[in-house]
């Protein structure tokens, strides 16, 4: 996650829920926003070490195409990790290719524009800010590979960020079933309460006591499975969280957002939750 400036740290208070969970296949999770260093050794480490975690996905013949919208902290760490699993990735930002230069040569990645991203693609992550969803080229994944997995990591911050969305408000749409909509086509939600930084740092082998654990929601449940196996090749675990629209429990105020813990905690922070939106992250 990348909380913006103003965001306080998550906090939550509300009523338990039953929620649907279950750990993925030797997969674990990270948590929370955190500035990516480029250039810090966890980085250069996760760039050098190809072989320790690539060849799994390349050996086994699993190397997937992969589109990102968004080169901030979630998306420019998530491109440094999957070019170093061997997958084939290209990245687009709102300001043009020609800005993407250096993550370019850094990591192996196609910097490309965004109406370009999906083509092709077997996963898409669009981790663009909520308020930017709109502004998004129409037909966005219209060139992307059959039963493309679309991954949304978008918080909606309406204080701090976003402005007052409607649909959400008053009309009781999750985030993820507003952007959804935007995009016209299904959504996983996943990462959006993971510290960028922990994508480069957290990453531990199935088994690990030190595995964390990430929360991810979609109601196409062949697309869940293509998450979450991603998710643990990246050297996380993963609880399913249910459907998108029981997504509210892992959004900005709930007990999950920015927990930095295991399968057993995630469960049972997700259960936790509340669906009255904190004051915090309310328009």
């Amino acid at each position: 996650m990348t909380r913006p400036k103003g965001v306080p740290v998550p906090s939550w208070r509300g009523t338990p829920f039953v929620v649907r969970a279950g750990s993925s296949h030797g997969s674990e999770g990270g948590s929370p926003v955190c500035r990516s260093r480029r250039n810090s050794p966890a980085a250069r480490g996760v760039v050098a070490d190809r072989r320790k975690y690539a060849h799994a996905s390349i050996l086994e013949g699993s190397a997937m195409k992969i589109g990102i919208i968004g080169a901030g902290n979630i998306g420019g760490n998530l491109t440094r990790r999957l070019t170093a699993l061997g997958h084939d990735v290209s990245v687009a930002n709102s300001r043009g290719p020609e800005t993407l230069k250096a993550l370019a040569e850094e990591t192996g990645a196609t910097p490309v524009r965004a109406e370009e991203a999906a083509r092709g693609a077997q996963v898409v992550v669009v981790t663009v800010p909520l308020k930017r969803v709109p502004d998004l080229p129409s037909g966005l994944l219209d060139g992307a590979a059959e039963g493309v997995a679309v991954i949304d990591t978008g918080n909606y911050y309406p204080q701090q960020r976003d402005g007052r969305i409607a649909a959400i408000e008053d009309d009781g749409l999750t985030e993820s079933r507003w952007t959804e909509r935007h995009l016209g086509h299904p959504v996983i939600k996943a990462f959006n309460g993971t510290y960028a930084q922990d994508i480069l740092d957290r990453p531990r082998p199935a088994g690990d006591p030190g595995r964390m654990a990430l929360p991810v929601a979609g109601d196409d449940a062949a697309a869940k499975r293509i998450v979450r196996d991603l998710v643990g090749e990246l050297g996380f675990d993963t609880v399913d969280a249910g459907g998108i629209d029981d997504s509210w429990r892992q959004q900005p105020g709930t007990p999950v957002y920015g927990l930095q813990a295991g399968l057993e905690a995630v469960t049972k922070a997700l259960a936790k939750a509340s669906p009255e939106r904190p004051e915090d992250f309310r328009g």
